[in-house]
């Protein structure tokens, strides 16, 4: 299938959906696409620049569960993240292109993507974040996971890779070496993936898109 060519404007920019036809094609035939270099570089910059420059108290240590069943874990991920609310322009800028995302991939796959919620992740030297799923099976909650890497230089004598397994019984992986600008969506249900501790600081920013489960009074919220 071509991959539709349908420029967009995000935060005053021009984006080539060519980007978000080739991603919707390798959910299709893989149920991941990992693309280097492909978010636009005003973006990645941005969200590089203003990352790199958040003060440390900005930061939270990660935890696993969401809710009441909130749980901070250094035995699973050592992490420490900022959620992302688009008050900041760099923030903004992302969440305006992952709503591009979203609309296209909600056209072209029928995914009924519903609401986004997003975060900074800094892995200080040594952290990591041990094999585990973004979404239990049949749960229905985080459908779609997105990555982007903003890490100028990186060399894989730096470590901190994404490991992408195919199943539980996959031993070996796809690692992902988490070069500035490079892409990875995949999956949330179908994928557990670790990440590797790093020799030098690393950032990134983790969104998931989610579905509508809100039902009666009880209300689902973005995170």
């Amino acid at each position: 299938m071509a991959a539709l060519q349908i420029p967009t404007t995000v935060g005053g920019n021009t984006i080539d959906e060519t980007l978000f036809g080739l991603i919707a094609d390798d959910l299709v035939t893989q149920g991941f696409s990992i693309r280097p270099g492909a978010l636009p570089q005003d973006i990645a910059h941005e969200l590089h620049s203003y990352q790199t420059q958040m003060k440390d108290n900005l930061y939270t240590n990660a935890g696993i569960g969401r809710g009441e069943d909130y749980l901070h874990n250094e035995f699973v991920r050592t992490d420490e993240i900022c959620w992302i609310t688009g008050s900041a322009e760099a923030g903004k800028l992302w969440i305006d292109w992952t709503s591009q995302l979203q609309a296209f991939l909600n056209k072209r796959l029928f995914l009924g993507l519903f609401s986004f919620e997003s975060h900074f992740a800094h892995y200080a030297p040594g952290d990591y974040y041990k094999k585990h799923y973004d979404a239990f099976r049949g749960e229905t909650n985080r459908v779609l996971s997105v990555v982007a890497y903003l890490n100028p230089g990186w060399t894989q004598a730096d470590g901190g890779e994404l490991v992408l397994y195919k199943s539980d019984i996959d031993q070996e992986g796809i690692k992902v070496v988490p070069l500035f600008g490079t892409l990875v969506v995949f999956l949330s249900e179908e994928f557990p993936h670790e990440v590797l501790p790093a020799n030098r600081d690393r950032h990134s920013v983790a969104g998931w898109f989610r579905v509508n489960t809100s039902i009666g009074n009880k209300i689902d919220p973005p995170r």
